[in-house]
């Protein structure tokens, strides 16, 4: 039997939909790289955790993979190579709550990619030795309890979402890496870490100052298999970001949950799906630093 720590996860970047959905927005102009070639900015974010006083994690190496080469192995000369670490790069991700680690800049080809792999060192099996990937409990901080991690060292965590390196520009992703559902105990007290809890957002460049909004979509009634989600500031007819999510079926209900990453100001959300009607929200107010929850927003079905 799992167990999945539920939360609102929180993710450091424009805009994150649940369910391993990306956000493809324009490149920050002044970069370096030729007509067919573009710079991409890898770094690592997190969401909080009430349980988890430390996440650690160790990379050995970062890939990125272009869409159409998804069963390529990790050592395939096709699949460029983002970092690698001689010492494994370690980090505690419960630090990084609206901050970003950045792990490596690489030029590559233009064009749209599908997934991140991250190489993790092994935790080492002879007894007595520390593990290099591990959580603490807030319950019991001192006592460091191994994350076992399926394919880390083999074939790489395969972080699932689609981005987009346009020519000519410095594109950026955020790694984010959400404990509240990347983590699952087992029910032999086995913590198992799972790339599902780990998702790509694209951002149009690095962020410094940013706040939250956060929500869930619903339905009641019927399935909305996937909805389009826009969050477009006060007075301005453009979107800063837009995407889509996919449904879960939960306590007799669809639903998906999201969360945005944006600059201080005030914005609405909209949310259109096939068969509903069209939902707009009040305008939201985001500050630095803090999360604005949107609350739930119930899909209501077309006649």
């Amino acid at each position: 039997m799992e167990r999945k720590f539920q939360g609102v996860f929180v993710v450091a970047a424009f805009f994150l939909l649940a369910g391993l959905t990306v956000f493809q927005l324009p490149g920050c102009s002044g970069g370096s790289g030729s007509a067919s070639t573009g710079e991409l900015q890898v770094s690592l974010t997190d969401a909080q955790s009430d349980t988890f006083e430390n996440v650690f994690i160790s990379i050995k190496e970062i890939r990125v993979v272009p869409a159409g080469r998804e069963n390529a192995a990790d050592d395939d000369p096709g699949l460029p190579v983002v970092a690698t670490f001689t010492t494994p790069h370690r980090v505690d991700v419960l630090t990084l709550r609206f901050q970003q680690d950045i792990l490596g800049t690489v030029t590559l080809p233009a064009g749209n990619y599908t997934q991140v792999r991250l190489i993790l060192e092994a935790n080492p099996s002879a007894p007595g030795l520390d593990p290099v990937n591990y959580v603490t409990l807030k319950t019991d901080p001192d006592t460091m309890i191994p994350l076992k991690t399926p394919s880390g060292q083999e074939s790489g965590l395969k972080v699932l979402g689609k981005f987009t390196v346009e020519p000519g520009v410095i594109n950026a992703i955020l790694i984010d890496f959400d404990p509240n559902t990347a983590i699952v105990i087992r029910g032999n007290d086995d913590y198992n870490l799972k790339p599902t809890g780990i998702r790509i957002v694209q951002t149009d460049g690095p962020l410094t100052d940013f706040g939250s909004l956060s929500g869930m979509i619903i339905s009641t009634f019927k399935d909305f298999s996937s909805a389009t989600v826009s969050v477009v500031p006060q007075g301005s007819g453009n979107a800063v970001a837009a995407g889509t999510v996919f449904s879960n079926f939960s306590s007799n209900r669809w639903e998906s949950p999201f969360a945005a990453f944006v600059p201080s100001g005030d914005y609405r959300v909209h949310v259109r799906a096939n068969g509903f009607a069209n939902y707009s929200t009040q305008v939201q107010p985001v500050l630095a630093g803090q999360d604005t929850f949107v609350g739930s927003l119930s899909l209501t079905p077309l006649p």
